[in-house]
């Protein structure tokens, strides 16, 4: 069964970005290769939700070796893509507390269609669940070109930067 879609396409217009690579490093801690963000081009803070995009390029680092000669971007660089999206979220609008915010979990995730490179990633997350100042869960799903290309639910924890592991 395919979800019911967070935002119309008609709401938004990818080629007027919001926040561009620069105001995106100012929240996510991500860098180099595993930057999976291009631009955030909706927020939505009355619903908790918000819409980005990754630019899918020739240069990725996975093109090497994932698939070699018929590339596709890896699923879970989709799911990276939907974090650093949902994390955006969270840190900007202080949703959990922490200093990052980590993977708790996954659920319902489907892939339906493959994402290749040059296929722009749009990508569109929404706060479902929030449990203190620990934990947020975020619907996403991915597009390209207006086609759902993967989904799921996805759980962030905040971690602390001097946290211990024992």
């Amino acid at each position: 069964m395919r979800p019911q879609q967070i935002f119309e396409f008609t709401q938004f217009d990818v080629s007027k970005p919001i926040h561009g690579l620069d105001e995106i490093r100012r929240i996510n801690p991500q860098r180099h290769e595993f930057e999976q963000l291009t631009a955030i081009v909706h927020i939505d803070q009355e619903n908790h939700s918000l819409i980005g995009y990754k630019d899918v390029t020739e240069e990725e680092f996975w093109i090497a070796g994932h698939m070699p000669g018929f590339p596709l971007m890896p699923g879970v660089m989709q799911i990276e893509c939907a974090a650093q999206l949902a994390g955006f979220y969270a840190r900007k609008f202080n949703v959990v507390g922490g200093d990052y915010l980590g993977f708790g979990g996954l659920e319902q995730v489907r892939f339906r269609r493959p994402v290749f490179p040059g296929c722009r990633l749009v990508v569109m997350a929404r706060l479902i669940n929030k449990r203190g100042r620990s934990r947020a869960e975020f619907e996403f799903q991915g597009y390209v070109e207006e086609k759902l290309t993967f989904n799921g639910t996805l759980i962030g924890m905040a971690i602390e930067r001097d946290r211990k592991i024992d």
